[in-house]
């Protein structure tokens, strides 16, 4: 993912934050900085578009399970949640705050 790419993310993900519950802050800062941290480890440019393809493939799937509460879960959020915690193993967010995290980007 490009640093610019990551930077236009942290501002949506902190303007998200303050409508949402302060636990909801802090995760998402948590989320933010775990990307961050992610990104700064790989410098590859194939990698990181490999990386921003996968989680902007997972939208769609991402706005059903947010809707659905957690019924629907598509194979690309699948992918793209497994993809985060496999990049970022010290972040600890729950699926619903990854998706929202998600639709944010």
């Amino acid at each position: 993912m490009s640093r610019q790419f990551l930077l236009g993310a942290a501002a949506l993900l902190a303007l998200a934050g303050t409508a949402h519950a302060s636990s909801f802050v802090v995760t998402t800062d948590t989320v933010v900085r775990g990307v961050a941290a992610s990104t700064d480890a790989t410098s590859d440019a194939s990698s990181s578009l490999r990386d921003k393809k996968i989680i902007e493939a997972a939208r769609d799937d991402a706005a059903s399970f947010v809707g659905s509460q957690g019924a629907i879960r598509g194979a690309k959020l699948e992918s793209a949640l497994a993809h985060i915690r496999q990049t970022t193993p010290t972040l600890h967010a729950s699926d619903a705050q990854l998706a929202e995290a998600i639709l944010a980007l």
